[in-house]
């Protein structure tokens, strides 16, 4: 009888085992298959911290920046609305404005007031268009509108502004039952919003079982897909904003060259370059340059230069440059808008004054810092040259890393031409090497290209050369003779014409050998105990780089300098000029 107790026992607790045992799994089945009810905290979500701020869904994609709300309005970080929105505002903060170019104005606001000018005619608005402390300055997001194609809606709970770049078509899809949209695929993902039946969803990304939408509140998340409807290819019915710029380009190929002008004087050998320069048909005298931190100009212009030029076919580009007196300052006279317009101006009076052509600028060496206030002088130059039937044109390094600065896609906008410096590979103070290799070349082409359209691209090549000079050192030690780094001479060079370095090279009895790499023959002796060596440039290596031009379809070719050459390349030239 005791043994028919204990097995009943044991037979209820192994029940009772059992039953624990399926409640536990049901529960863990129940707790599978229920959908998770956490709610994400939307401002977490949107990661807001400051009640003045607002979240940017830009193109359904939650951005790092955020906006500011200030008596109603969006404003937008000037750096931000550069980098995502319109690269073509520039802020200068030495005096307070914020301007735009169009391709035929200059728009400009004051800070902290809501009127604005196009160029001298006022406008106001309803709101202050831009805000600036110490540290930047604040856009409106309602201006910058005007001038960009973009569109956006501010939305609260939390306030994020949802705005809208990409234009193209997009799939919409209904809601067909009441859901959720969750944070990520899963029923346990939290909870980031209801969406009622028959409400439009944009179509992200498509998945087996969950798709990626976005709300047109700028909720984006998952949701399953079996909630959703037919798919719908669907258009946002937006017209492009579209801006046209105009250029003042030249029928035939540019063939110009570069008169280095530095005494009034120098003027008077026009006479004697010219009738020497077979086909010219454009020359470019160096007459202007900064010549203080307020913006004046050093002037060596002509007007009898002008006029004899002309008589003799050949416009007149008058360049100014910025590197003649080393005291001035380029970056802070391109930084201030006050002394960028005294520059402008003074150009534009002297090509009314002498009946000048075009103008061609030179700015070299400018630092990084200096770059937003150049592109800027050329936005602003460009349509004062334009409404005077000036041509503008700007010389440019090979396109490199550290020159991306100089802009030269935003160049090509408003200038008429963009010249390449196809020259000063190696240089005074550089490694030696040829001044103008032909792979240097072409690849500056190429990648000028990529932001210059051929028919605003000209090419500028060497009459010139350089002669390398190695002169011998003695190691001061044993230590130092054998650094890995240690160069046994002291190295100069000077740049001499190309009659100049053949005469050096007959004269010590050379025989120059071809490189093919270089496109140009090479020499090297020794004369006094010191090793020269000479990347020549003549016939040969200079139809290389006008085959260059003409196989990249540019609009023609600039020479530097004139006086340089040796007489018979203008021969050369003119088979390419056609």
């Amino acid at each position: 009888m005791e043994k028919k107790r204990v097995k009943q026992s044991m037979l209820v607790i192994a029940a009772v085992i059992i039953v624990i045992i399926l409640v536990l799994l049901i529960g863990k089945m129940i707790e599978k298959y229920t959908p998770s009810k956490e709610r994400i905290d939307l401002t977490e979500y949107y990661g807001l911290t400051e009640e003045s701020k607002a979240a940017i869904v830009l193109d359904h994609e939650i951005i790092p920046q955020q906006a500011l709300i200030k008596d109603g309005m969006a404003y937008l970080e000037y750096e931000a609305v550069k980098e995502l929105f319109n690269s073509r505002f520039y802020w200068d903060s030495n005096e307070n404005l914020l301007l735009y170019t169009t391709p035929t104005d200059v728009v400009t606001a004051k800070a902290s007031e809501k009127e604005y000018s196009v160029t001298k005619k006022k406008h106001s608005e309803d709101y202050v268009i831009v805000y600036a402390d110490s540290e930047t300055a604040y856009i409106a997001m309602e201006y910058v509108k005007q001038f960009t194609d973009m569109d956006y809606v501010i939305h609260q709970e939390p306030s994020r502004l949802v705005v809208t770049t990409d234009w193209s078509d997009f799939t919409s899809v209904p809601v067909k039952k009441k859901t959720q949209i969750r944070l990520k695929g899963g029923i346990k993902s939290p909870i980031l919003t209801d969406v009622e039946k028959e409400t439009e969803l944009i179509l992200l990304k498509g998945g087996k079982d969950w798709d990626k939408v976005a709300t047109k509140e700028g909720v984006i998340g998952y949701i399953r897909n079996k909630r959703l409807g037919e798919q719908a290819e669907k258009s946002h019915g937006h017209t492009p904003m579209k801006e046209e710029f105009s250029h003042l380009l030249k029928e035939e190929k540019i063939n110009m060259g570069w008169h280095q002008v530095t005494l009034p004087e120098a003027n008077e050998t026009v006479k004697d370059i010219i009738p020497a320069a077979k086909g010219l048909n454009v020359i470019s005298p160096t007459w202007f340059y900064l010549n203080d931190n307020e913006g004046n100009l050093k002037s060596l212009a002509s007007a009898e230069y002008v006029n004899y030029c002309h008589s003799q076919g050949v416009d007149v580009w008058a360049l100014v440059s910025n590197l003649e007196n080393d005291e001035v300052d380029s970056t802070d006279v391109l930084s201030h808008t006050s002394k960028r317009t005294k520059v402008v101006n003074q150009l534009i009076a002297a090509a009314i004054q002498y009946n000048f052509d075009g103008i061609n600028v030179d700015f070299e060496a400018l630092s990084a810092d200096a770059g937003e206030g150049y592109v800027q002088f050329i936005r602003e130059l460009s349509l004062k040259c334009e409404n005077n039937g000036i041509v503008l044109s700007v010389d440019n390094y090979v396109p490199t890393e550290y020159t991306a600065f100089y802009n030269r896609k935003e160049q090509a906008n408003f200038a008429d031409y963009v010249i390449i410096m196809g020259y000063d590979e190696h240089y005074a103070g550089s490694d030696e090497g040829s001044v103008a290799s032909i792979g240097f070349v072409t690849q500056g082409i190429k990648d000028t290209l990529k932001e210059v359209p051929p028919e605003q691209t000209i090419l500028g090549a060497p009459f010139f050369t350089r002669i390398w000079e190695e002169t011998p050192k003695e190691a001061t030690d044993d230590v130092e003779a054998a650094a890995e780094d240690y160069v046994p001479y002291e190295l100069s060079s000077q740049a001499v014409s190309m009659k100049e370095a053949w005469n050096m090279v007959n004269v010590n009895g050379v025989e120059p050998t071809w490189s093919k790499k270089e496109g140009q023959y090479y020499a090297e002796y020794v004369n006094g105990g010191k090793t020269y060596k000479i990347w020549l440039e003549d016939l040969e290596s200079l139809e290389l780089k006008l085959k260059a031009a003409s196989t990249a379809k540019l609009a023609g070719m600039a020479f530097w300098k004139l006086s340089l050459e040796d007489e018979r390349v203008w021969d050369v030239i003119l088979k390419y000029m056609n």
